[in-house]
């Protein structure tokens, strides 16, 4: 069975770059066809598709993130990464890591690690 796990810090200073990391076991991250996703719920909102990185290599992002958002992977540690730079208050949110068979869709999910951004 895949699980996913993230991990990164807790507690983020304005202006600073977040960075986390999800590592995969149970699975590869580079079969075939899989994407491998960043998703983050806000306090009291929804959840939210930051973007993703294809068994390829290739990259998706959402168009409201794509110019602070870098997603890469280390296909020897079977890990992918989230940066987002610049990041400030309203970036305070559980971030979760995922797998799915298509863009959208997620069949496996990390259990999400809260990230605070805050002087």
């Amino acid at each position: 069975q895949v699980q996913l796990q993230e991990s990164g810090p807790g507690l983020v200073k304005p202006s600073q770059t977040l960075s986390l990391t999800c590592t995969v076991s149970g699975g590869s991250i580079t079969t075939n066809y899989y994407f491998w996703s960043w998703i983050r719920q806000p306090p009291g909102k929804g959840l939210e598709w930051m973007g993703a990185i294809a068994y390829s290599g290739s990259t998706y992002y959402s168009p409201s993130l794509k110019i602070r958002t870098s997603i890469s992977r280390d296909t020897s540690k079977n890990q992918f990464t989230l940066q987002l730079s610049s990041v400030t208050p309203e970036v305070t949110a559980v971030y979760y890591c995922a797998r799915g068979p298509v863009l959208g869709s997620n069949d496996y999910w990390g259990q999400g690690t809260q990230v605070t951004v805050s002087s």
